[in-house]
């Protein structure tokens, strides 16, 4: 995909998120319900992955995964950054960190729809049953697609950083990112290069963190527990 339709792609992803995260926000009893569900979520995760979380070799990338990733984190600021400086972007950064960045957003456009769905069937009070149960009321082919964008998320960090000297870009970027208020991208797009950059296979921890969700969501829709 060339520049102009990441940019677009972007652009799309940015506006539906924006309008579902107002909305939820404008509405007490659905943001306690999402603020149920992403608490549950990172615990789950956070479990789920624990051995690469105690891994001083992929502890950083798979908190990256779970916090910016997977929306542990609230990250209306960074989206706001993002959709400021779209043209600057497009002129300043190479495609694959505008790929890794536009895969990133996607992935959180299509979680926070499916989670904005999850949340309305549960409410602020449930269980681990109850999860099991509203989950297995999505569509599969959702969940699939979210699995999907999973993978091609960790494929751009891990072509990110092989891109010569954006490390060194990434630093000088630094001062004048937060100059700019953009600090919430710039460290967005430095935790994640560091992250990877610093793992011996990246690849490989991608293909662990996606086998083991998929491995979830079968057991999932087979009628299986959470855990």
């Amino acid at each position: 995909m060339k520049k102009p339709e990441l940019i677009a792609s972007l652009r799309r992803d940015l506006q539906a998120l924006a309008a579902q995260r107002r909305a939820t926000h404008l509405d007490p009893v659905a943001h306690a319900a999402r603020e149920a569900l992403r608490r549950f979520q990172s615990e789950r995760m956070a479990a789920t992955h624990a051995d690469l979380l105690a891994d001083p070799r992929s502890a950083a990338a798979a908190r990256f995964f779970l916090d910016d990733l997977y929306g542990a984190q609230d990250v209306i600021q960074r989206d706001a950054d993002i959709e400021r400086v779209l043209p600057t972007m497009e002129r300043l950064l190479p495609l694959p960190a505008l790929a890794a960045i536009a895969e990133a957003i996607e992935l959180d456009a299509l979680s926070d729809a499916l989670d904005a769905a999850l949340a309305a069937r549960l409410g602020a009070e449930f269980d681990a049953a109850a999860y099991a149960a509203a989950y297995r009321a999505e569509p599969r082919a959702a969940r699939e697609r979210q699995l999907q964008h999973v993978d091609s998320v960790g494929a751009a960090l891990c072509a990110l950083v092989r891109v010569p000297l954006l490390g060194g870009t990434l630093s000088m970027m630094r001062a004048p990112a937060r100059l700019a208020g953009l600090g919430e991208l710039q460290s967005f797009l430095e935790r994640g290069f560091a992250a990877f950059k610093a793992m011996p296979r990246p690849r490989e921890f991608v293909a662990t963190v996606v086998e083991r969700e998929r491995q979830l969501m079968e057991r999932l829709y087979a009628g299986g527990a959470v855990s």
